[in-house]
């Protein structure tokens, strides 16, 4: 049913590097343990710089090489989203203030929290690539990776 999906966002500044990534990992892991059906997953920006486009192409490269093709256009979030996700994940500090300052004292249905806080490895930020090369990639798709996995387990 329709009304039982767990509905997860993943939230970062230009919604084309961490967000992504996090976004195309979570889908891939849903799939691959066949609870596609369980779940709506999508990612959204903070900024509107990037809105409508695709996201980075380093990480659409680490995502390919890891055997994920993930196709997205750059979002915005929005108000409603926090009535509409159930969890909405920030991926540093600055993220989770803009995220408080978005959604203002009102009483919403989301869960907001930083992806990092299912991190095994106990990192809690993860950081933005955007200004270094493609090598910066790779530690925030491992790192996006086991804590999508972290938290899907934690519905097992």
């Amino acid at each position: 049913m329709e009304s039982e999906k767990k509905r997860v966002l993943f939230i970062c500044l230009g919604n084309i590097c961490r967000s992504p990534i996090a976004h195309a990992i979570f889908e891939h892991l849903v799939k691959e343990n066949g609870t596609s059906d369980k779940w709506e997953v999508d990612s959204a920006a903070i900024g509107e710089w990037h809105v409508g486009k695709q996201p980075d192409r380093r990480a659409l490269k680490v995502l390919k090489e890891n055997g994920i093709d993930f196709r997205h256009a750059v979002r915005q979030i929005t108000q409603d989203d926090f009535d509409k996700f159930d969890y909405i994940f920030g991926m540093d500090h600055m993220n989770m203030s803009d995220l408080e300052e978005l959604n203002g004292s009102r009483k919403s249905k989301a869960k907001v929290e930083m992806l990092g806080k299912y991190d095994p490895e106990n990192v809690l930020v993860i950081p933005d690539p955007y200004y270094d090369t493609q090598a910066e990639f790779y530690p925030v798709y491992a790192q996006c990776y086991r804590c999508c996995k972290a938290f899907l387990k934690s519905f097992q």
